[in-house]
């Protein structure tokens, strides 16, 4: 079957559903073209016209694009109802088939499978994340269970679970690609309680759907809460912030009536509020009220669905067979297990709660008082400026919007060859009036490679966070299509001709961001299954392209001071490098605690039901600095509680970390960040192949040995035993 939509980086990932992560048969020798497989299995699935608009196949440019002007709740419930219903004739075909089972009657149409439901959820998956409002809302609170119910409908189905485990049991004639194929589908079958028995598949079926409604519930809840802002009445209130937030500040309060600045409740306007703003009566209540998103005791607080998803996690766990829900999650993952992924949280925790000692003892220096977490960025800056004489004003000249994007597509083309000519209002519909697309093409052979849609803005309904999403994937199989992907920020939207500056952290992020569309863009699969990685794996090369945003060409090339067009310096480059493990104490501990807090969480024997009093005796047991709070704290934590993608699996980013730390030293020891062999290896190794191999091996076979964790200690600048 086919994917929905994959959001990636982000607080949720509506990625592959329940079994359709993975899938491959058994039994035919041979080979045969991607568009023979395709001929072949077409031909045991129903021939189907769908009545709906929206799940008709897409048309125009680019092999067809998303008609995101004839969206709307209705015609979208009414297509998701329908495609449900012919996804079902497809799966009764392939189990109901009377010939043996093989890997070209089984395995191949199931990844054939449900194609106009695809359809209809990625544009579900984008108007529900990008655009919300109540509409959407209520859509979204009514299908989600739908689906959950109708992919469980299919991993319940003995019939075919039989036939796909005959594939798998008996590979003989397979490539090594197809058994690999054919034996994920049907372990995925088996994770998802294809071998229950009838009573255990109607309660695995309850939890799943029950889970399905509070995973909507939650995300709706913390939208609500960021949905929000704190007044700032006075000038006295914002002196010290650079002119473009107080800009911003300003826009944001005359687009709501409201006399003064406005602080939005989101990330991307706290972070800078908390770093700049003299106030500290101020940033204190700008930092209360986001961190306190879900936590408030009222409508939107989420602590009792919280509760509810760790107790039907726990209860799926069980009946599954395993011990906890981190014993379940991570059974297809590079760490493999809870044990895993803790060891190698633990090894970075302790230098990081060290480095946080000093941190705090020289911003105590500065200030004459305790620290407080609203005081943590603010003096964090007066360290930085007096020790490294750098002002992270000096830089958000250098890192306007589109200069930064520019120097992500420089960087593309550079190491890949990929070209991004952007596109005039018209030729294909957006869904938003500010999303601008790209075309993606290869630079040598002129050959068209994907579109690329941008929506940098907040909004109203928008769920908050930077994140990348595919609408349309490669695959040999369904015909190596154009690719369609996007990335989505939440930055305040200027006023007319006003430029938008971002923090290096924010340049940062999106170049982080751009990395997914990168990879997916780099994506030669023949299964559709396989373009999907471990989610340990997935962030590995989003991190690793962050390193190139300092790099001396794109910095010449791109990120000139928006009003004099000067290159950045060298002195101020060598100022951030020399500050460049400045603040790691604190960039570590508020992600770690976060991801260990969701590790220890979903590895309790017995579920908590009073959420902030875990949270806070699973803080203490680590020892969590006074003066930090978690990156994300529990009761708004959509990575953990908007779907199951990342629970149990936040550790992620630090397991993806130590091999993007180990590759940039690679290209840095090779004495060019660009060096094109090692990135050509990269791109053909890493990106392309997707899941076909194991992505240890594949790492391997990149590097030339296992990665090297030493290499992450010395990126955050910590000590090395």
């Amino acid at each position: 079957m086919h994917r929905r939509q994959v959001l990636i980086g982000g607080a949720s990932l509506m990625a592959l559903s329940g079994c359709a992560t993975a899938g491959s048969g058994a039994g035919e020798a041979g080979a045969m073209t991607p568009a023979q497989e395709a001929e072949i299995a077409r031909a045991i699935l129903p021939a189907q016209t769908p009545r709906a608009e929206l799940l008709q196949p897409w048309t125009g440019r680019y092999d067809g694009t998303p008609p995101w002007d004839k969206v709307t709740p209705a015609g979208l419930r009414e297509a998701i109802l329908e495609g449900i219903e012919l996804q079902r004739a497809d799966i009764a075909a392939i189990a109901n088939n009377s010939d043996p089972a093989g890997f070209y009657n089984v395995i191949v149409p199931l990844e054939l499978t449900g194609e106009p439901l695809d359809r209809a959820t990625n544009l579900y998956g984008v108007m529900t994340s990008n655009i919300g409002g109540e509409a959407w809302d209520a859509l979204d609170t009514e299908i989600s269970p739908m689906l959950s119910a109708a992919y469980d409908e299919i991993t319940f189905n003995d019939a075919l679970f039989q036939r796909i485990k005959a594939v798998a049991d008996n590979p003989e004639g397979l490539s090594p690609q197809q058994r690999r194929l054919a034996e994920r589908r049907r372990d995925a079958f088996i994770r998802s309680g294809a071998n229950l028995d009838a009573a255990g598949k109607a309660e695995l079926g309850r939890i799943n759907t029950a889970l399905s409604g509070a995973f909507t519930r939650f995300g709706q809840k913390v939208v609500a809460d960021e949905n929000a802002w704190t007044v700032i009445p006075t000038a006295a209130g914002v002196a010290g912030l650079p002119e473009s937030n107080k800009a911003a500040a300003a826009s944001a309060a005359r687009a709501r009536n409201i006399d003064g600045w406005i602080i939005m409740n989101t990330r991307s306007s706290v972070d800078p509020f908390l770093t700049f703003a003299d106030d500290r009566a101020a940033r204190e209540q700008v930092w209360k009220r986001f961190v306190n998103r879900g936590d408030n005791g009222d409508a939107n607080d989420t602590n009792a669905t919280i509760a509810e998803i760790v107790r039907l996690r726990d209860q799926r766990a069980r009946l599954l067979g395993y011990r906890n829900h981190a014993e379940w999650r991570m059974q297809d993952t590079m760490a493999r297990t809870p044990a895993a992924a803790k060891n190698l949280m633990d090894r970075v925790w302790a230098p990081a709660r060290a480095r946080v000692a000093e941190e705090v003892a020289d911003m105590r220096a500065i200030a004459g008082f305790d620290i407080e977490p609203w005081d943590y960025l603010y003096f964090a800056e007066k360290v930085r400026k007096a020790k490294y004489d750098l002002d992270q004003n000096e830089l958000k000249p250098y890192f306007e919007l589109n200069a930064v994007r520019a120097g992500s597509f420089y960087m593309a083309e550079r190491l890949y060859g990929f070209t991004f000519t952007r596109l005039p209002k018209g030729p294909v519909p957006i869904f938003e009036p500010d999303v601008v697309t790209y075309e993606v093409h290869d630079k040598a052979s002129g050959r068209l490679i994907g579109l690329y849609y941008t929506d940098d803005y907040a909004r109203a309904g928008k769920r908050s966070g930077a994140w990348m999403t595919t609408y349309r994937s490669f695959s040999q199989l369904t015909g190596s299509k154009v690719i369609l992907a996007s990335n989505n920020n939440n930055f305040t939207k200027p006023e007319p001709g006003e430029p938008v500056l971002l923090s290096l952290d924010d340049a940062e992020t999106m170049f982080h961001e751009f990395g997914h569309a990168l990879h997916y863009l780099s994506s030669v699969v023949t299964y559709p299954s396989y373009g999907e990685t471990p989610r340990d794996f997935v962030e590995y090369p989003s991190q690793v392209h962050e390193h190139w945003v300092l790099s001396r060409p794109i910095l010449d090339g791109y990120l000139k001071h928006y009003q004099t067009g000067a290159a950045m310096p060298q002195a101020l480059v060598d100022k951030i490098q020399a500050a460049a493990t400045f603040n790691q104490g604190y960039a570590t501990v508020s992600y770690l605690s976060s991801a260990i807090v969701d590790m220890d969480l979903h590895t309790q024997a017995t579920p908590p039901t009073d959420i902030d009093a875990f949270e806070k005796a699973s803080l203490a047991r680590i020892g969590m600095p006074k003066e930090i709070v978690m990156r994300h704290r529990l009761p708004q934590f959509n990575h953990l509680f908007t779907s199951d993608a990342y629970s149990a699996g936040y550790y992620s980013y630090l397991w993806s970390e130590t091999m993007d730390a180990d590759t940039w030293a690679y290209f840095e020891d090779s004495g060019d960040v660009f060096n094109p062999d090692i990135a050509g290896r990269f791109k053909s190794i890493m990106l392309a192949p997707g899941n076909t191999s194991d992505r240890a091996d594949a790492y391997r076979q990149f590097r030339g040995r296992d990665v090297d964790v030493t290499a992450l200690l010395k990126v955050r600048g910590f000590p090395v035993s």
